[in-house]
């Protein structure tokens, strides 16, 4: 039985560029995210110390790899790249021991 992944990349953003600027370009990506098979959920948040979250959860780790090698080729995805700071980004893939939905 395969585990579901949970994709998190922590970051924070470039210089001049708002929450409001950076949501969209987050959104931008919603199409390419939403179409690809073993997508199951995505959340972006920013915490009170100015770093954010992009937490997505994948079916499996084979997903999570390849749409993130693939994530980069996207047009949408320079945009997104020169908005976060240089060298705050952290991405890594972790293993769903347990989920709880409302």
């Amino acid at each position: 039985m395969s585990k579901h992944v949970a994709e998190i990349v922590t970051f924070e953003l470039a210089e001049g560029v708002s929450q409001a600027d950076f949501v969209a370009l987050s959104q931008a990506s919603e199409a390419f995210v939403r179409a690809q098979p073993g997508f199951l959920h995505r959340q972006l948040s920013r915490g009170a110390d100015g770093r954010w979250t992009d937490y997505v959860v994948w079916e499996d780790m084979e997903t999570a790899q390849t749409v993130a090698a693939e994530f980069h080729k996207q047009d949408f995805c320079a945009g997104l790249m020169k908005a976060i700071a240089d060298g705050s980004a952290n991405m890594r893939h972790e293993e769903v021991l347990w989920d709880m939905a409302s």
